[in-house]
């Protein structure tokens, strides 16, 4: 087994305790990317077991299911007579250039109007193949971004050790973690079945990583509220990513969304963000300002290509960090193929949200032992620097095929129509993961505790 789990542990100031995996084989990749996925979640897992014992003196065990933590990285949720959305806008994808290849990302309509206002707008993927045929990936990635849009050329590995941003976020630590000085006095109000009762979760991020975290921290018994501009929206993930959660609307560029935004943040405990780099700070909520209104705050936050470096403010997602940080090509190389070769899953998203996940746990520990606020920061890039420098594995037997077993018995009621959950895939004694709520539409509810 690769180790991914000291390092993750080790950026989380986790006590090395015995942690067990279970069932054999892994995704089909060049990287260990089953073993992202079980050692990501197995730390979420021993940080609320950690959490466990500051509380009550008793320390439970932690198992990771392998192959449920892989399907797990792909999707949980089940449709009963009804499908989930396409993940992907019918443009996104690679496209071969002049000199490489490219990958525009379209699934957000402004990025996709931003896409076309270089290249011109088209009707479908051939269309499109041929516009950008003509181009340079570097000029083209670079006119799609100063446009407001999303695009990776792909790179090596060896070319992003040496990129601008490649060296800075290869220097960042894994997680940026650190104390306030704002304190807040607490009591615990959680048991071992329901560890984060009572602690109140704003949830700021879209599409993967941030909603995983705080998918986790509802499954634990967070009352997570979701908030997202008016005009927002990601059908194909939302399912998947709203279980557990209310979801409510508002628009931070508005004096009215400001004041119950300050409202709701003077109550809340963890705060998830993952716009990029100065948004939040632009929009008036510095860290200083953030901790004055609500004092020992838990800011957890992300972005896709680190904090520091001349991209640390470039919109980006996992697949287009696959591109930049040679994953892709790495993947393309093993494989023997004439085309970029991304991770089975979106590994960097998910390992991502629940580093988050545990990192937001560590900090309520410290909050609850000492009033003391903290704040965690994570990215996509350097995650994907995690499993690159795990090495390339040899090829692994396959998991074993998905069994109707594997899933929940309880019936989800969602906005869409019935649906099953996979069985969870870490196993903390004494403290089942399970969701109050359904996943449902977004802006279903209202913005308010």
């Amino acid at each position: 087994m690769s180790d991914l789990l000291t390092p993750i542990q080790a950026a989380l100031d986790l006590p090395p305790t015995p942690l067990t995996f279970t069932e054999p084989g892994a995704l089909p990749s060049a990287f260990a990317v089953t073993e992202l996925a079980s050692t990501s979640i197995g730390a979420a897992g021993q940080a609320v077991a950690e959490l466990i014992r500051q509380q009550t003196g008793r320390l439970p065990s932690v198992s990771v299911d392998r192959r449920l933590a892989s399907f797990w990285f792909s999707s949980s949720i089940r449709p009963v007579g009804w499908q989930v959305p396409p993940l992907w806008d019918p443009v996104a994808g690679d496209y071969a250039s002049a000199d490489g290849w490219i990958r525009l990302h379209t699934n957000a309509p402004h990025h996709r109007v931003a896409a076309e206002r270089v290249l011109g707008k088209v009707a479908d993927r051939a269309a499109m193949a041929a516009n950008v045929a003509g181009w340079q990936a570097a000029e083209l990635e670079q006119a799609i971004v100063e446009a407001g849009g999303c695009a990776a050329q792909m790179c090596t590995w060896q070319a992003w050790q040496t990129h601008p941003q490649g060296l800075a976020v290869n220097a960042e630590d894994l997680i940026q973690r650190q104390t306030v000085e704002t304190t807040r006095d607490m009591p615990w109000l959680g048991s071992v079945a329901r560890p984060l009762a009572g602690i109140k979760v704003l949830d700021l991020t879209r599409v993967l990583a941030g909603p995983v975290a705080s998918r986790f921290l509802a499954g634990l018994g967070a009352d997570v509220l979701r908030i997202d501009s008016p005009t927002w929206n990601e059908p194909g993930v939302v399912p998947e990513m709203t279980l557990g959660k209310r979801c409510a609307r508002l628009d931070l560029k508005t004096p009215e969304g400001r004041w119950i935004f300050e409202g709701l943040l003077k109550h809340t405990d963890i705060l998830f963000h993952g716009y990029r780099a100065d948004a939040l700070e632009q929009l008036g909520y510095t860290t200083g300002q953030l901790q004055a209104l609500a004092p020992g705050l838990i800011d957890v936050s992300l972005n896709a290509y680190g904090w520091s470096g001349p991209w640390r403010n470039r919109r980006g997602f996992d697949s287009l960090v696959q591109m930049s940080s040679g994953i892709a090509e790495a993947g393309m190389t093993w494989k023997h193929a004439d085309k970029p070769l991304p991770l089975p899953v979106q590994a960097l998203d998910h390992g991502t949200g629940y580093m988050m996940a545990a990192s937001a746990i560590r900090a309520l520990a410290e909050r609850l032992n000492t009033g003391r606020g903290g704040s965690a920061r994570l990215s996509l890039a350097r995650t994907a620097k995690l499993l690159v420098d795990a090495g390339q594995v040899p090829e692994q037997p396959a998991l074993r095929a998905e069994e109707p077993s594997d899933q929940g018995l309880v019936v989800e009621q969602t906005a869409w129509g019935q649906a099953h959950r996979l069985l969870a895939s870490v196993t903390v004694s004494g403290t089942p993961l399970q969701w109050d709520l359904p996943a449902g539409e977004l802006g279903a509810h209202r913005a308010q505790w």
